[in-house]
Parts: C-alpha cells; structure tokens; sequence
C-alpha cells in the first residue's frame, strides 16, 4: 500500500504513523505544505493521511494553499482512496463533505477521556474498541457531522470528535491518537500562546508530558484503528 501525507507545519507530524508505516513496509510519502511542496496525482497513492495545524479551514487568505488543498482531499474522496484526517484534516474532510466547521464551545488542550457514541456500534472502525479511552487533544475549532457519516465518538467537551464515511473508507478525529512524547513537547513548544490561556479543559505542559503510559494507550490505539483502516 502507498500511503501519501499532508503536513501543514513542521511540529504536527504524522509521529507514529509513519512507525506503523515501516512496520508494515508501505511506501511512504509526503507533502510539506509550509515548504511550499506541490500536491501529487491521487493515483499515485492508496491511503491519504491529513495532518493538523494551528490554521483553521476559514483561513483560506492567510494560507492560500488550502483552497487547492481542499479540492485534492474531495477528488481523494471521489476517487474512492482511503483517507484519515486527525485535527485540521477532520475539519478539512468536514469542510469538503459539506458540514460546518466553527469555534467549539471550550479549547481541548492535553489528555481527556473520549466516548463512543450509539453510533459506533455499526462503525467499521471503532464497533471493537472500548467505550471509553484516553486520547490526545490539541483543538479550538469543532464541526458537524456531515450528512452520510457516522458519528463515532464525543467528548465532555466536543460533542463531535470523529466520524466515519464512505463505508469506513474516511474517517475523520478531531482528537490525535499519533501523538508520541517527541511530538507533544514540539507542539508545546510551538504554542506556547495557547498555553497562557486558562480552561476547564486546558491542561499545563507538565501534565502533558508527564503522562507515559498515555502514549503507549494511544499507540495501541492507532495501530488497531490503522490495521482497520488497511482492511477496508
């Protein structure tokens, strides 16, 4: 399988998607969007993986490129490609497929408990995982579920934080399941902004990164919703 990802800043990488990547010995490659990297032919690839970033789908002055990126991640789509979208890329895949995407209720910053909905129960992906599990959450915007998908998982504080479509071939999570140490110390160090902010839902970098054997669960998380995703 060739597996294509998009990378909207260099501190949101595709972490230990790219270890299960070589684990399986996929090719891999990627378009680095901050570079100014051109986006491939969707032919040349099987599996597209859409990283996050501190941009929303709105910024579209700001950051021109996502105009002609939303249009690759919707021929994905049509072209019937397996695509996962984590933070951002939930919201572009939302965008594209029609649903709104806006400020949510409160900022998600750190490690807070997610929760399968009814819904989930006939999802391709998540009908296997336990009701509720711990995951990484780095997000301000929030969107709807777009008509035709499966809304998958919630949390106390977004409602919406993944769905599914296309019969499981897209799926969609506003939270990261990707996420090693590595990867959370450079997105600390890259938003120390949205740290000085305050919140129910805001956790202190020391919280953050004290927890290890919270990302050994979430890596354990998205190898099996990957082994999923690989079978669809």
């Amino acid at each position: 399988m060739k597996i294509h990802y998009i990378q909207h800043v260099p501190f949101e990488t595709p972490a230990n998607i790219l270890n299960w990547a070589v684990e399986k010995g996929y090719s891999l490659s990627g378009t680095h969007l901050y570079k100014g990297d051109s986006l491939p032919d969707v032919n040349t690839f099987d599996f597209l993986v859409v990283m996050g970033g501190p941009m929303g789908v709105y910024d579209e002055n700001k950051y021109t490129w996502l105009k002609e990126e939303k249009k690759f991640i919707e021929k994905a789509i049509k072209e019937d490609k397996k695509v996962l979208g984590i933070c951002l890329g939930a919201q572009l895949i939302a965008d594209v497929l029609g649903a709104k995407v806006y400020k949510n209720k409160y900022k998600e910053i750190g490690w807070f408990p997610v929760y399968l909905t009814q819904e989930a129960k006939i999802s391709k992906h998540f009908s296997n995982f336990p009701s509720e599990f711990i995951a990484f959450h780095w997000h301000g915007d929030t969107f709807d579920i777009p008509a035709g998908a499966v809304h998958t998982v919630r949390s106390e504080a977004c409602e919406n934080q993944a769905f599914e479509y296309n019969q499981g071939k897209v799926v969609a999570l506003q939270f990261h399941l990707e996420t090693n140490l590595k990867s959370a110390k450079d997105l600390i160090e890259n938003s120390q902004e949205e740290l000085k902010e305050t919140g129910k839902y805001i956790q202190k970098p020391e919280v953050m990164l004290s927890k290890n054997d919270y990302f050994n669960f979430i890596n354990t998380f998205l190898f099996k919703l990957l082994d999923s995703i690989e079978k669809i």
